[in-house]
This record gives C-alpha cells, sequence and structure tokens, in this order.
C-alpha cells in the first residue's frame, strides 16, 4: 500500500511500462516511507480518443506521453504528498523522458478500515499490519 493506477495513451513497450513503474515505485518508496515490498500498481491503457487531459487553464502542454495517476492511500502529510509529486515528476523524467507536464497526480485519502489485502480482514484494524 498505497496502491497507484495509471492511465496511460496505449503504445508503450513492455520494458517501457515496466521502467515507468519502477520509477513510481522509487518515487512513493522515497517519499512515504513505506517498506520495498508495499508495491501495488495498476496500468490501464486507452486509445488516444478515450484521454483527455487539459491544464486546467495552467497553460500546460500535453502530449501523447500524458499519465494519469491515481494514489490510493492512508492518510500522509501533504510535504510528504508534495515530495511525492516532485520525486515522481523527476524519476519518470530520467527513467522514461516524460515531460514534468505530462505528469498528472491525484491522491485519494482512506482509512485503515478501508483496506483489506486478502482473506477478507482488514489487516490493518486486526493488527496484522
Amino acid at each position: 500500500m498505497p496502491l497507484i493506477r495509471f492511465d496511460l495513451i496505449e503504445g508503450r513497450t513492455e520494458a517501457e511500462l515496466k521502467t515507468l513503474l519502477d520509477a513510481a515505485h522509487e518515487a512513493m518508496l522515497e517519499a512515504f516511507r513505506v517498506p520495498a515490498g508495499d508495491r501495488y500498481q495498476i496500468v490501464t491503457e486507452h486509445k488516444t480518443s478515450r484521454m483527455i487531459v487539459e491544464d486546467t487553464g495552467l497553460g500546460i502542454p500535453r502530449t501523447k506521453d500524458v499519465v494519469v495517476v491515481q494514489v490510493f492511500t492512508r492518510p500522509r502529510s501533504q510535504e510528504m504528498k508534495q515530495d511525492f509529486y516532485r520525486l515522481l515528476t523527476e524519476k519518470l523524467e530520467a527513467a522514461c523522458g516524460i515531460a514534468p507536464a505530462d505528469v498528472m497526480v491525484s491522491c485519494m485519502v482512506n482509512s485503515d478500515a478501508d483496506w483489506s489485502f486478502g482473506h477478507g480482514r482488514a489487516q490493518f484494524l486486526t493488527g496484522e499490519l
């Protein structure tokens, strides 16, 4: 945990996707300080016409490399979230050549009762985690 979903325009190779996911995982580990084994990532690819990501009037240019990232997480400080946004864009640019303008992130915060990692139990509540 956190659970991270990536929405992208189709066309990346398996190697490119692996590099993208590895870079995002590194950013999450560094910013949120979670164990290395906390890796939950889901990629959904879309046809170009199925992803419209505009700039909200900020003048942010988008390209076919745009990545929308949704992070489902327990509460994190504002500093941790801002570190994640910065680290994610830095690592995606360095590893994948994705421009920071092409990375949009949204964090959805939830509570311990909102997670079950299997076996029908809420492990944060039962003390297993």
